[in-house]
């Protein structure tokens, strides 16, 4: 299904928890003088405009970015490429994790991004095609195919729109295959946490795996507008780099406060 298009939704209340881990992961995987890879499997467009009428219309941005970004002092890695993003394209742009990768990257390491919607593609390789290697191919494909990486070092990013519900069913084997391959990475996978609870069976099939250095850390938030489906965010994260968790329990404390 190629009808999901995160302009709608960049900069809510899901991304923020999204993209201060990750951002957060890199910092510290780039504290070290060793090239490494990132890799994403869903990679959307890669760089968004928050005054766009599809991110007014759900309102989602507002109710995220807008109004937790002092929730990220100037030294936080999320923050500082909030700044350099804006500087190049405007106040209203937004990065996606792509562009947050590219940010917090040396130019040494290597990038791969999967995208198969073809306006999305487009816009991905006007972005970032100078910086990355952009595949319009089914996402998992392409990580499979190139896992083990060269180098070895590094993270891939699984973060699909779960509007393919088998999505659920099938992350659990992907992820198990290419811990197999790669099992000095970093796999990270983006969760939803929906009403219906649908994320539920999928966890306990990864928690059954018994993989090494899993951290699991999940929000819950008030619903975007009445209706909204999206109650909460999760991120599974195998090989869970040094201070992952210290930032997570930081983020609970916080998003705490929005239901309080």
């Amino acid at each position: 299904m190629l009808s999901y298009q995160h302009t709608y939704h960049a900069g809510n209340l899901a991304d923020v928890h999204k993209h201060a881990l990750l951002a957060a992961m890199l910092d510290y995987l780039t504290r070290k003088d060793k090239p490494l890879v990132y890799m994403e499997s869903h990679a959307g467009r890669g760089l968004y405009d928050l005054s766009a009428q599809e991110a007014i219309r759900t309102g989602e941005a507002v109710a995220g970015i807008g109004r937790v970004e002092a929730w990220f002092g100037d030294d936080h890695p999320y923050a500082r490429v909030l700044s350099k993003v804006r500087a190049a394209h405007g106040d209203a742009a937004y990065p996606g994790s792509p562009m947050i990768a590219a940010a917090l990257l040396r130019a040494g390491d290597r990038i791969d991004l999967a995208e198969l919607h073809p306006q999305e593609a487009t816009a991905l390789e006007q972005v970032l095609g100078g910086r990355a290697g952009v595949h319009r191919r089914d996402g998992f494909e392409m990580v499979q195919a190139l896992c083990p990486p060269t180098p070895r070092r590094g993270m891939l990013l699984i973060d699909p729109s779960y509007e393919v519900k088998t999505d659920y069913t099938r992350i659990p084997e992907q992820i198990a295959k290419l811990h197999r391959k790669w099992n000095v990475g970093v796999i990270a996978l983006w969760y939803p946490i929906l009403t219906a609870r649908a994320h539920e069976p999928m966890l306990t099939a990864l928690e059954a795996l018994a993989l090494p250095g899993v951290l699991r850390h999940e929000v819950r938030f008030p619903s975007a507008r009445e209706g909204h489906r999206m109650v909460g965010s999760g991120m599974f994260v195998v090989n869970a780099p040094y201070g992952l968790k210290q930032e997570g329990d930081r983020l609970s404390g916080l998003f705490a406060q929005l239901s309080a």
